[in-house]
């Protein structure tokens, strides 16, 4: 039987209702020569494990179930990386001259030729999933393993710091330099691909440590053994892309730098940081978003209150809460709601994380004397309709803010509070006379971001204590829908895949004016607040549990009491 009518019966078995696609998936695939498993994967009509496990069934080939894999096997010294990793091999058994090797394309012909080549050993083939292999890979090898083992070939890798230093100088050999540069590369493709927004590469006394932080979580990435090797190449060519100062180690420096990968510009932002161990890198990776309202995740009533405020044509409003938790995001998500032909709108920011057409964004820079204060006086000069200032910093730049609300502009900014109420407070120790909060700030949206549950693997929880839920306040209507987080491929085994906004809305209402304008404490302003309709945050995050987005332990951890 030749391979397409035998993968169209394979992937008919693995989930695919539609057989006409499958086929005309595995025909372009044959013209184009291009791996037909490749191509039938890469669809997602099918089923990964199902397909594998049909696919063994029907060559003859055993399976490789995912629990069978020990993928603690020290793999780098056992199996050359460059092969598993071009070929998308992975060792299962190695005894002797034995090897048992996973493949989810028993039909690469070149793989099975590079290993004839390569190993003298006799080889048994099994199938496995691809996800199954991938990972193994992974964290058996470590990102850019394929790379590094060019890079290490002929290095001394028990060198002193003082040999790590030197390495530097060695980067003029085009072949070399080439191969940390794809290194590099390969470190950002993973952590675009785990929809990372940082990346930490952090010397320690023995290793170089490199983590992603995923959904706000930071992960640990299996790197290369002997990676300390390489220390100083892989810091020098990230501070040369940042066009920063290589020779400078003692100081921390700031650069940028403006990639370009698989045709996505990426913005990167870089911080080093001299440490004991050497200079840490942080990569923050600014990708080309849509920011609207629904990447927030409101409820229908929430959003109403927000589109209701902005359609004021003048005031402030301000967004709170701690660094981290998505204020800059939500107020993008405004100003593009907002940004029309026929509205003009100017920013400060420092710095500017995301750059969005038809709007003019100025970044802030102290050291020649543009800062917050004098940029929003500009602003106010240039005729805008609409003003974003990054962060109310200071008196100075807080009352240039009010005064251009009252004068007829529609304001944004952010504090740093941990509640919308706190805001009030917070610009009333700033030196704000009550009487301008009240009559200029429109609202105080306080807010968290909680990672969602993933919906591929999410289940009902299966143990609730009430005792607890009543501790904790959780409301007894919609406990039924508490979910728990369980763990799959779709989100490598986290439970949790993407984030949400929790929000609290404090509008200005009129009695909630006279109450700031009397001079009123924290604990009135906050009762006037509820009464008037104010969701508290951890209400708020009980609703997002009962509806199945969302866990208790994730409010808990991020919505304080």
């Amino acid at each position: 039987m030749s391979l397409i009518p035998l993968l169209t019966q394979v992937s008919l078995k693995s989930g695919c209702h539609d057989k006409a696609r499958c086929e005309a998936v595995l025909a372009e695939a044959g013209t184009k020569h291009v791996s037909l498993i490749e191509s039938l994967l890469e669809s997602e009509l099918i089923d990964e494990h199902a397909f594998a496990r049909h696919l063994a069934e029907s060559t003859g080939l055993s399976f490789q179930e995912d629990t069978e894999l020990d993928l603690s096997l020290p793999l780098h010294n056992r199996f050359p990386a460059k092969l598993a990793l071009r070929h998308h091999l992975l060792p299962a058994k190695i005894e002797g001259k034995d090897i048992s090797l996973m493949t989810y394309d028993p039909f690469d012909i070149e793989a099975k030729q590079a290993v004839g080549r390569e190993l003298q050993k006799n080889v048994t083939w099994v199938v496995s999933s691809r996800y199954k292999i991938m990972e193994g890979l992974r964290q058996g090898y470590g990102v850019g393993a394929e790379h590094f083992d060019q890079l290490i070939e002929g290095r001394d890798v028990a060198g002193d710091e003082d040999d790590l230093a030197q390495e530097v100088t060695q980067l003029g050999e085009e072949d070399e330099e080439a191969s940390v540069m794809n290194f590099v590369n390969q470190i950002f493709r993973e952590a675009l691909k785990e929809r990372a927004t940082d990346i930490h590469i952090e010397p320690l006394e023995k290793n170089l440590r490199i983590r992603y932080r995923v959904d706000g979580a930071l992960q640990e990435v299996t790197v290369p053994p002997d990676i300390r090797a390489l220390q100083a190449s892989l810091i020098s060519r990230l501070k040369i892309m940042a066009q920063l100062d290589i020779a400078e180690r003692r100081l921390p420096q700031d650069g940028r730098i403006n990639l370009e990968l698989d045709g996505e510009p990426i913005d990167v932002r870089v911080a080093t940081i001299p440490s004991v161990h050497g200079e840490s890198v942080s990569l923050r990776l600014l990708t080309s978003k849509s920011f609207d309202m629904s990447m927030l995740g409101l409820d229908e009533s929430s959003e109403n209150i927000i589109n209701g405020l902005l359609k004021q044509p003048n005031g402030i409003i301000l967004v709170t809460g701690p660094t981290g938790s998505g204020k800059s995001t939500t107020l993008y998500a405004f100003l593009r709601k907002l940004n029309t032909i026929h509205t003009r709108i100017v920013t400060v920011e420092d710095p500017v994380e995301n750059k969005l057409d038809g709007i003019i964004q100025i970044p802030v820079k102290p050291e020649i004397g543009l800062t917050f204060a004098s940029g929003l006086r500009s602003i106010l000069r240039g005729d805008p309709n609409i003003i974003m200032v990054g962060e109310m910093r200071d008196l100075e730049t807080t009352d240039i803010a009010i005064r251009g609300a009252l004068t007829g502009h529609l304001v944004f900014s952010t504090l740093h509070t941990n509640d919308a109420v706190a805001g009030i407070t917070r610009l009333l120790d700033m030196g704000i006379e009550p009487f301008l909060i009240a009559s200029s700030i429109r609202a105080f949206l306080a807010q968290r971001l909680v990672r969602t549950l993933c919906p591929a693997c999410k289940r009902p929880a299966t143990e609730i204590d009430d005792d607890y839920l009543d501790r904790i306040g959780f409301p007894k209507a919609g406990r039924d829908g508490i979910h728990e987080a369980v763990g799959c491929q779709m989100c490598r085994n986290t439970g949790y895949r993407g984030r949400m906004a929790i929000i609290e809305i404090c509008k200005i209402e009129a009695n909630l004016a006279e109450k700031i304008t009397g001079n009123a404490s924290y604990s009135e302003l906050k009762k006037m607040s509820i009464e008037n309709g104010m969701i508290p945050l951890r209400d708020y995050g009980w609703s997002k549990v009962s509806a199945g987005f969302t866990t208790i332990e994730e409010v808990l951890t991020n919505v304080d009491h």
